[in-house]
């Protein structure tokens, strides 16, 4: 159990350094994007499998999260990584409006294809 709550505490840390990375000037374009919308997608309040679905649920936070920020932390820059963990160390966690929106359009746009599909 230790170790499960180590393992969440370091994922959390790394979303608020990408959080914090995306705002630096010196970011690569693909970097920013890829870093932003990982951040945005952790850092909103819904999910794009929603977690009360039977084990899909949980397989963005266990599977694609993990993979999305091992990714965006290996596009940024060492330098911009190592002054965004350090403001990390310190920080509150941020609420993204505008990951939220992105996810909502998501759903959106698949329950239209769906209902598109099926009528």
């Amino acid at each position: 159990m230790q170790k499960l709550k180590q393992w969440a505490r370091q994922l959390k840390k790394q979303i608020m350094i990408l959080y914090y990375a995306v705002r630096d000037p010196r970011m690569p374009w693909y970097a920013r994007l890829v870093a932003a919308m990982v951040a945005a997608y952790a850092l909103s309040p819904i999910d794009l499998i929603p977690d009360f679905i039977p084990v899909l649920g949980y397989l963005d936070d266990v599977i694609l999260l993990p993979i999305g920020i091992w990714l965006a932390l290996k596009l940024i820059p060492m330098e911009v990584r190592r002054e965004a963990a350090q403001m990390a160390e310190n920080a509150k966690r941020p609420v993204s409006k505008l990951g939220a929106a992105v996810i909502i359009l998501v759903w959106v746009v698949g329950i239209a294809a769906a209902f598109a599909i099926l009528w």
